[in-house]
């Protein structure tokens, strides 16, 4: 007998969760996959091109190339190319010969408007950062602290059940209490299941985290629109005519009146913005989906943990509209599962339900301990 009790001590003691070696807080993730993801690429592409762009101007100088009068000399040939490109105006005619003027300046400044995409993109995480990760932060901490403590109660529950049934002169009696116990629901231990349904309520994690998929799916569609503009506005014209004639050589005779000018770097910004553009459109539905996981429960992580007796948020009927914090807590808590210890305790005890053959024996994770225990055996037969 001694050694059955032993045994089933060390069993008992091996179920016990260790105390975590280290501090939680240094290891959580305060941002999903996808969104980690989103914002690597989003706010990267355009600075990486970019950076890839101004790499090319300064290895190979000039932007432009202006096709100046051969009577011009080397000094003046520069002087037509940089007042080209500050100027960057195309002069032409429209098919009733009126003389017509076109900016092209939005190719100057498209190597800095990326830069300002960028920036834009960065603004979501900023919100979620520093809006929502605090509070997200320490609700985490605590959550995940308190499953795996109501884990390591029910099996402190089991050993102390051990010990009173081990004292019990009257077996009878002692299932009995037992039995009583359980009617009353004096194996709970609610502070986790109340701080959850009061998250249940909450819903600024929820709005923000919303805001900032909505945020980012305007900014993305903002700058996709842009880039259409300028392909449909400027992107198609590599060439254009320059007048140098303004100021001092308004009435300069020798100067012809336009210069053919070709930009040179045009082909690059042209295959930046496709490169640009094509990534963000394909993340347009990346975002979405990242907005529309709050319209469903994860109930698979709920269902484990009802093994819990302190949690029966599914049973009870407690889960509402999923768009609340509680909702966005349980996906931070699925992408921060390897910090949630007892899950796949929980995990595997849950299986072994399923592979029972009597259900209705075990109920919650105090249930299975006491099977394990060997408690059952002795349970008398009604």
């Amino acid at each position: 007998m001694s050694l059955s009790h032993t045994a089933a001590e060390y069993m008992l003691s091996d179920a016990l969760l260790p105390d975590p070696g280290g501090s939680r807080a240094k290891g959580l993730r305060l941002e999903l996959p996808s969104d980690r993801l989103l914002k690597f690429v989003t706010v990267g592409l355009p600075l990486f091109l970019v950076s890839l762009a101004f790499a090319r101007e300064f290895s190979t100088g000039s932007q432009i190339s202006c096709f100046s009068p051969t009577n011009f000399t080397g000094k003046q040939s520069a002087y037509v190319d940089t007042a080209c490109w500050d100027s960057l105006v195309h002069h032409g005619f429209d098919a009733e010969g009126h003389a017509i003027t076109k900016s092209l300046w939005a190719l100057k400044v498209f190597p800095y408007s990326l830069l300002v995409v960028a920036v834009l993109m960065y603004l979501p995480y900023l919100l979620w950062r520093y809006a929502a990760a605090p509070a997200l932060h320490s609700d985490l901490l605590f959550i995940i602290d308190e499953l795996d403590k109501s884990y390591n109660r029910s099996v402190r529950l089991v050993q102390h059940m051990r010990k009173v049934q081990q004292a019990s002169a009257e077996p009878e009696q002692f299932w009995e209490e037992y039995e009583r116990a359980r009617r009353e629901r004096y194996f709970e231990f609610p502070l986790l299941e109340r701080y959850l349904t009061c998250k249940q309520h909450a819903h600024s994690l929820a709005i923000i985290y919303i805001l900032r998929n909505l945020l980012l799916l305007l900014f993305l569609a903002a700058t996709c629109l842009y880039l259409v503009f300028l392909h449909l506005n400027i992107f198609f014209q590599d060439e254009f005519s320059c007048s140098i004639k303004t100021g001092l050589l308004q009435e300069e005779p020798h100067i012809p009146s336009f210069i053919p000018c070709k930009l040179v770097f045009f082909s690059i910004f042209q295959l930046i913005s496709l490169s640009v553009g094509s990534v963000y459109v394909l993340l347009l539905p990346v975002v979405v989906y990242n907005a529309l996981q709050l319209c469903q429960w994860d109930k698979g992580l709920l269902s484990v943990y009802e093994m819990l007796p302190a949690f029966d948020l599914l049973s009870r009927k407690m889960l509402t509209c999923p768009v609340n914090d509680l909702n966005v807590i349980l996906l931070f808590l699925r992408a921060n599962i390897s910090e949630l210890t007892s899950f796949s305790r929980l995990n595997a005890v849950s299986a072994l339900r399923e592979a029972t053959a009597n259900k209705q024996d075990i109920d919650t994770v105090v249930d299975f301990m006491t099977l394990l225990a060997g408690l059952e055996a002795t349970k008398p037969k009604h």
